[in-house]
Parts: structure tokens; sequence; C-alpha cells
């Protein structure tokens, strides 16, 4: 038997499910340990001075979990499957599709049984999990949804917050709501490459805008409203898919004002809005009524939980949702939304954003490094730079130099909208590559564009 002193949370949960909290945190710690036996009820109801019911609750809802184990006559235990960890696949180990922009992966094994004691939990919780639910979500995971969005500065009603399927998913629903074919959407003029596959798909037609340093251009956004009648503007505020660029808060209320002037929906795409830890309010956050706020999960959780936290205009807009959501993709997985909740509710989402932001940074002080001399734009917590190719190398050239190295470049023809492509590339530096294999990889694509300073 061990001696275990729990610190319990002070979040306002019921005492025994803070101690049930207590023996997942100090698992994924290292503190408690597989097979070690917990003290007995009473004696722990004795050193917490909690009454003795409170403990055995806790000890049962640590059970419930998959957490421990209860033996008659011998005591409870921590348990052996919490922790069980499958052989690695090498086949599997670069199954990644470097076309996408991807945060980087976690390493550190602390972080990994804190992510994985989730999926205990989950596990323990099975069989509801299972059955077809709202395509809006369980109650349980849009509450805590809607704290998460809180943290945006976003404070819609429950009833306008849906659990959805992913971003990109989600787009489709809400365009085929929004729109019929043949109508027009405005973008950025270099927009997130997923917009023109869906609007292709659904028979739109994008308009981009003109953009500067601050984004897209308020007077041209009157203007196109004007010439064009679009359906709504799609926009990416914060640390855009592929410039990086993030609008500032000023730009955000002038584009807010023009579209509340001529009632224009907005689809904000806040993928990315929940890494830095200071950017600015959503546009969500000044014309709400207008504004369909999709918070993608993929860039600061993971992409294979397709989940997104969508706040929409109205209620009746979510019921539009659902009914919409229900005719393609049925609903949300409530396995993964069950986990995601269980991360945001311990703690560990906190810690996996924490973890991509430091590790974003660190990738970004390699590519100042290495491109010392280029030209591009990036940001510390940005998964890519948007590197301008000097003059005489070409997209196409530098596409093929770099088949076959583990890093993904997108040529600006996948991203452009308005006016023919340029001579840009985005180079991403998330994934499974390590810190290594990054300096490698972007010392070559560096080399293969030609003499620089750094050279020297």
């Amino acid at each position: 038997m061990i001696s275990w002193d729990p610190e319990l949370s002070t979040d306002g949960k019921p005492r025994y499910l803070a101690i049930a909290d207590a023996v997942a945190r100090d698992l994924a710690a290292g503190v408690l340990k597989p097979g070690d036996r917990l003290p007995p009820q009473r004696q722990l109801a004795e050193r917490l001075s909690m009454d003795f019911t409170t403990i055995s609750r806790g000890y049962a809802e640590a059970q419930k979990r998959g957490l421990v184990k209860s033996h008659v006559g011998r005591g409870t235990f921590v348990s052996h499957a919490t922790i069980l960890v499958a052989e690695p696949d090498p086949l599997r180990a670069r199954d990644e599709d470097l076309a996408m922009n991807m945060p980087p992966e976690p390493r550190d094994e602390q972080l990994i049984r804190r992510m994985r004691s989730g999926l205990d939990y989950v596990g323990a919780n099975l069989v509801p999990l299972l059955r077809y639910q709202s395509p809006l979500g369980s109650d349980r995971d849009r509450t805590t949804a809607l704290a998460w969005l809180t943290e945006r500065g976003l404070s819609p009603q429950q009833d306008r917050v849906a659990i959805t399927p992913g971003a990109h998913a989600t787009m489709v629903a809400i365009l085929s709501i929004l729109s019929e074919p043949g109508n027009t959407i405005l973008c950025e003029s270099v927009t997130y490459p997923g917009l023109r596959t869906i609007a292709a798909r659904l028979h739109l037609k994008l308009v981009g805008l003109p953009m500067d340093a601050e984004g897209i251009d308020p007077s041209a956004l009157d203007h196109a409203i004007r010439e064009h009648e679009p359906k709504a503007l799609y926009l990416t505020p914060t640390l855009h898919n592929p410039t990086t660029l993030t609008i500032p808060a000023s730009r955000r209320t002038e584009i807010a004002t023009v579209m509340r002037q001529h009632g224009l929906n907005l689809i904000e795409d806040d993928a990315y809005g929940f890494i830095p830890l200071n950017s600015p309010d959503p546009i969500a956050c000044s014309v709400p009524e207008l504004t369909w706020y999709v918070g993608g999960l993929s860039k600061c959780l993971g992409a294979g939980l397709r989940l997104a936290y969508t706040a929409v205009p109205s209620s009746r807009c979510a019921l539009a949702l659902g009914h919409a959501l229900r005719s393609t993709a049925v609903m949300a997985s409530p396995i993964s939304s069950a986990l995601v909740t269980r991360w945001i509710d311990d703690g560990t989402a906190e810690a996996i954003r924490r973890f991509i932001r430091s590790e974003s940074a660190a990738r970004q002080a390699i590519a100042v490094e290495v491109l010392s001399g280029f030209n591009y734009r990036s940001h510390p917590n940005a998964f890519n730079i948007w590197l301008c190719l000097p003059e005489g190398s070409g997209r196409a050239d530098l596409m093929g130099r770099m088949g076959g190295r583990h890093i993904g470049i997108m040529p600006s023809d996948a991203f452009t909208v308005l006016g023919p492509p340029d001579e840009h590339v985005r180079v991403g530096l998330g994934g499974s590559i390590t810190r290594d294999e990054l300096r490698r990889a972007m010392l070559f694509m560096a080399n293969s564009l030609g003499p620089n300073d750094w050279a020297g």
C-alpha cells in the first residue's frame, strides 16, 4: 500500500468525482503506478477530513472509468489495463497526408499517458456512446463546448451551439443552407483549399477579395457585396492558411461594420484561433447574429477526432444545421465527442495546446535559422511558413526536387482565388517529422533554391 495524498480540484465538481480525477491525473503523472494499492477508504477519509461515503463513491467512480480494480478482502489497486500500449506498427509510422497543414505531434510520454487515460475513460463508458444521438450533439458535450468557446470570448446560448463532424463537413452543411448552385461566396484572394473544393462540389462561384498586411480590404468587401450580391463571406481571421496572417482587432471591427450594413452572413473558420495565447476576439463576438462560427478541433487537438464546436446566429439556424448534417454525416462521433469532453474537463486539452504552442515556436525558430535571407511570412504559433520563391525559382521545380522528403509543400495554385498564382509555396512544419528531420529537409530546400548568405 502506498501513501497517497491526492490534491483534489476545487472547480466546484462533486468531491467524489474529484477523487476519481485525482487517480487519473496521478496515474498519468507517474505518481501512481499499475498495481499500487490505494489507501483503505476509511483511512483516506480521515486523512482528507471527508466522510466515508464520499471516498467510497470516488473509488467506485475510478473503477467505473477503468482506473482501479477492487478486490474484497484485499483492497483497491491501480489497474494494469489503464496503461497497456500497443506495439507501434512501423508500416503506419509515416501514414499521414503531407498535403494538410498539421500541428506537431506530441512525443512526451507523460502527455501521451494523459491522452490515453481519456481513452480508458471512454472505453469504460463505451456502450452508450455506440448509440445514435442528436445531429447537434449531446447536452453534456454541448455544455463543455460552450465553456471551450467562452475562452475565445464567445457567449452564445447553448441552443446555438452544435458538436459537428469537423470543419470541412460543417462548412458543406452551412453553405448548403445559405446558398444554391450558381450563387456567389466571397473569400480572401488566397484562401483555404478546402473551400475551393466545397464550392466546386456545390457549384458555387468564389470571388476573392484583395488583401493587405491586415487582411481583406473593407472597402473592397463593400464593393464586392454591391456588385456580386453574395450569400456569405468566408474568412480565416487568425493564423490564416496559408499566409499565417492574423487580422487585427481594428480591421475585424471594420469588416463587421460592412457586414452589418449589408446583412451579409459570415462563415468564420477559427481553426487556429485556440493556439495563440492572445489572439483577437473572433468577428462573431461583434456580429453574432450574422456569423456561423466554426471552431474546428483538428489544429488544436487532433485531426483524427473529426470534430468542430460550431456556434450559429440563432436557435432556428441550429435546427437548420441539424437537418443539413443529418442528411450528410448523420452526426459527429459520440466517441470522439466524449473523449474531447473528458480531455477538456481534466485539463488534457489545455496540456495539448501548450505543447502545440511551444513546439510550433521551436520549429518556427528552425525556419528563422535556416531561411535567413529568404522572403517569407510566418508566426511563432503557425504550423507553416508562406515562402516567396527567389527570382529564377519555380514552384513546380521545387515540388519536384522535394519529392520524397518528409515535409509538406503546397504550391500557391491550391490557394489562389483572385488573379494568377504567384511563386509562393506553403511549407509545413508540423506532423510527425522531428526537429532534426525538419532542419535537414529545410536545409535541402534552401540549398536547392540557390546560394544564399546562410550557406556561407
